[in-house]
């Protein structure tokens, strides 16, 4: 199965920026679409973002627009978000999932129903 790893999360004010990366393995990314998504406590897990790895396409949730980027790497087998302009909302444990990309194919990209891979999260804290 696709094993996937988050890091780079940490605590920065707000206005800062932080890069997180998800790291796969077990099968070629590139196989694959990513999304990230993020769970603050006593809230709901919600999309952030998504690529689609076999060609690049992104999509964005509105409060992540203008502010976050999601790149990959196939011939690393990596997943990027770039975070700037972090805002204190933006608190939350954020999670890189995974499925097959033909498979997600047509289907709602930020409904975490839609992902079999999870990485374990990793802490974002934006203080104001």
């Amino acid at each position: 199965q696709l094993l996937l790893a988050e890091s780079g999360g940490g605590s920065v004010q707000a206005g800062g920026s932080l890069r997180l990366s998800c790291a796969a393995s077990q099968f070629p990314l590139s196989d694959y679409g990513i999304g990230w998504f993020r769970q603050a406590p006593g809230k709901e897990r919600e999309g952030v973002s998504f690529i689609n790895c076999p060609d690049g396409a992104t999509n964005y949730a509105d409060s992540a627009k203008g502010r976050f980027t999601v790149t990959r790497d196939n011939a690393k087998n990596m997943v990027y978000l770039q975070m700037n302009s972090l805002k204190p909302e933006d608190t939350a444990v954020y999670y890189c999932a995974g499925d097959n990309a033909f498979l997600l194919t047509g289907k709602p990209w930020n409904d975490a129903s839609n992902y079999d891979y999870w990485g374990h999260g990793t802490q974002v804290t934006v203080s104001p």
